[in-house]
């Protein structure tokens, strides 16, 4: 049971990545591949501020503030310098290991005896506990703000950028700066992730961000299989359904570990459970 729990608790983690990648894949139609990047940027700011004694809020807010930055360097050598996006989240996500690589000074640092975001419920609940009741809220708290953010004129005019361009220039707004806007919010929240899961697994690793797109992107196509068995529409419910796609992503790896599949073989289950979820939805539409 304990480990089924823990795979929630990661499956909350990994929320706002998932809503991250749900704006740049569903909204802008990006392949954002800098999220491998930006995600271990937030927990190499996490891992090197809270070893160093400054407050997890602190921290929160610097590690967005540098996902966002992330985001934004991809958002403008694509618009600006016209290099495809996905080439342009490559050359920032390669960019990036530097970056992490040069912030944290080695390649691995762990979270001994440090303060976390999940210290204040300490005194009155078990450790687990306590990060499950803080990581809803955290996560209730991002998915509350950015449904509210995706209805205001501001998020309804990225939504219309992501499904005709032309209309929304005709309009008279600029879909380049809400292109940059919308891959610098993203990637915030990716670092947000990395934020919350260098502290729910007590270290940050250089490392720990690869393939992590297709995490995100797994529980977006979860999340989307799930909505459309009841045909919703609202955004709002969609990125519950994101949360929901993150959450039963991380149980049924766990499954699979159960079930007695070598650890050493997670990442192929992991390419082959996506994109099992992701051609579903085209055999459908050709059947």
């Amino acid at each position: 049971m304990n480990f089924y729990l823990s795979a929630v608790l990661l499956g909350l983690g990994f929320a706002s990545l998932a809503m991250g990648i749900f704006i740049t894949m569903r909204i802008f139609n990006i392949p954002d591949i800098t999220t491998d990047g930006s995600f271990t940027l937030g927990g190499a700011i996490t891992a090197v501020m809270v070893s160093s004694g400054y407050s997890p809020g602190l921290t929160l807010l610097f590690v967005f503030a540098a996902g966002a930055l992330a985001g934004i360097c991809t958002g403008l050598i694509h618009t600006k310098l016209k290099v495809n996006a996905l080439l342009a989240g490559i050359l920032v996500m390669t960019a990036l290991y530097s970056v992490n690589l040069a912030i944290m000074g080695r390649s691995n640092i762990p979270l001994i005896d440090t303060s976390s975001v999940f210290n204040f419920t300490d005194s009155f609940m078990s450790d687990t506990s306590s990060q499950l009741l803080v990581l809803i809220l955290f996560t209730s708290l991002l998915w509350a703000i950015i449904s509210c953010l995706l209805k205001t004129d501001f998020g309804l005019a990225m939504r219309a950028t992501g499904n005709n361009e032309q209309m929304i220039r005709s309009l008279g707004v600029n879909p380049q700066t809400l292109k940059i806007a919308g891959i610098g919010l993203a990637n915030g929240l990716i670092a947000l992730s990395g934020f919350l899961i260098t502290q729910v697994q007590g270290f940050a690793d250089i490392n720990m961000g690869i393939g992590i797109v297709i995490l995100g992107l797994g529980s977006v196509m979860i999340g989307e299989i799930l909505l459309n068995l009841f045909k919703v529409r609202s955004i709002t419910i969609h990125l519950l359904g994101v949360i929901a796609g993150s959450i039963l992503f991380r149980l049924i790896l766990a499954f699979a570990l159960t079930i007695g599949i070598d650890a050493l073989y997670l990442k192929l289950v992991v390419a082959v459970f996506v994109l099992i979820v992701i051609s579903i939805p085209n055999l459908k539409k050709s059947t």
